[in-house]
């Protein structure tokens, strides 16, 4: 028996790359991946508008055409012109699923994972209540026996903490990244707590170095981006995590660990990161940070389990027989 072949389609953004991939290896394939960057002047454009969408791949994107897969995993909508024209290409043999809101009919596609705040619905769409990711229990606790040495001299309560930073909806104000440094030393100081921080390109150099700043002397690991990325680590370590509240990506991923996830809510947002915050709070699964730790318990999301494998069973993903030579 072999796995059905699979690509993963996306512009090469870390987050799209992370939800399809995740959701892909959730459905127990082994993609390709491929990328899909778009030039002038149709990266300007919404994708319905885009016509001959093979001419708009950059120079740096990777070959897409025959022969096709058996399913295609893609996120973002620059990946949805070439994704649709593969479609009709292979004449039904591909299946193709998109991860996030297209804005397009789902009915383009096989299939369609929304998070629930898209409030999208339709007979082929999935909704999970975040993003699909990566992290499942058995990463997390190989990863934590890979990094377990690095530091076991931080004390406990361990704390995960998640920065992102400026982007189209949010702003990582200085006065907001001065308050939260000054909370996170604070548990280091007044509750003996140890830092596990990630920072994203997002959070910028000033911010950093304010957070260094904040947290030197104390037991607080800063990660540098030098090395392997401790980040699923830090999520099967931590006893509580931190995360801003600026990535449904990095809420979602954290609400898998188990532990406490406390969201630090930066300025700004729009309709439908407050439905997905609130959502969840609702739902009891994350609460916003106000400079102090809180334990509750709630039931680890599953839902990229859970989505990929209805999917494989609404599409007939199983495993194909191998061909068997004729019998002489």
């Amino acid at each position: 028996m072999t796995a059905p072949s699979c690509w993963v389609l996306t512009d090469g953004t870390i987050g799209m790359v992370n939800q399809a991939l995740g959701f892909a290896e959730a459905m127990g394939l082994r993609p390709v991946m491929k990328t899909f960057r778009a030039r002038a002047p149709w990266r300007y454009l919404a994708p319905q508008l885009w016509l001959m969408p093979h001419w708009a791949a950059t120079p740096e994107s990777d070959p897409i055409g025959p022969p096709w897969p058996d399913v295609i995993v893609a996120c973002g909508s620059k990946s949805i012109p070439p994704l649709l024209r593969i479609r009709r290409k292979a004449m039904g043999r591909t299946k193709v699923i998109y991860v996030q809101d297209p804005t397009l009919s789902p009915a383009r596609f096989d299939l369609v994972v929304a998070p629930m705040h898209d409030r999208l619905d339709g007979p082929n769409v999935l909704v999970v209540r975040g993003a699909v990711n990566r992290v499942t229990p058995a990463r997390l606790k190989d990863e934590s026996a890979k990094f377990a040495g690095k530091f076991d001299h931080l004390p406990r309560p361990r704390v995960a903490v998640t920065i992102g930073g400026n982007s189209a909806a949010y702003r990582l104000t200085p006065a907001i990244i001065e308050k939260l440094a000054s909370d996170l030393a604070g548990l280091c100081r007044r509750d003996g707590a140890g830092l596990m921080v990630t920072t994203s390109r997002r959070t910028g150099a000033e911010a950093e170095a304010l957070l260094r700043d904040k947290l030197a002397g104390l037991p607080a690991f800063l990660w540098d981006g030098t090395g392997d990325n401790p980040y699923f680590a830090f999520l099967g370590l931590a006893d509580y995590v931190i995360v801003t509240g600026d990535s449904v990506n990095m809420v979602s991923e954290a609400l898998v660990s188990g532990k406490p996830v406390l969201v630090a809510h930066l300025e700004g947002g729009t309709p439908k990161f407050r439905r997905f915050h609130e959502d969840l709070e609702r739902e009891g699964l994350t609460r916003p940070f106000k400079g102090k730790l809180e334990t509750w318990i709630y039931t680890p999301l599953d839902d990229t389990q859970r989505a990929a494998a209805e999917a494989k069973r609404r599409l007939g993903l199983g495993a194909k027989r191998r061909p068997q030579p004729n019998p002489v």
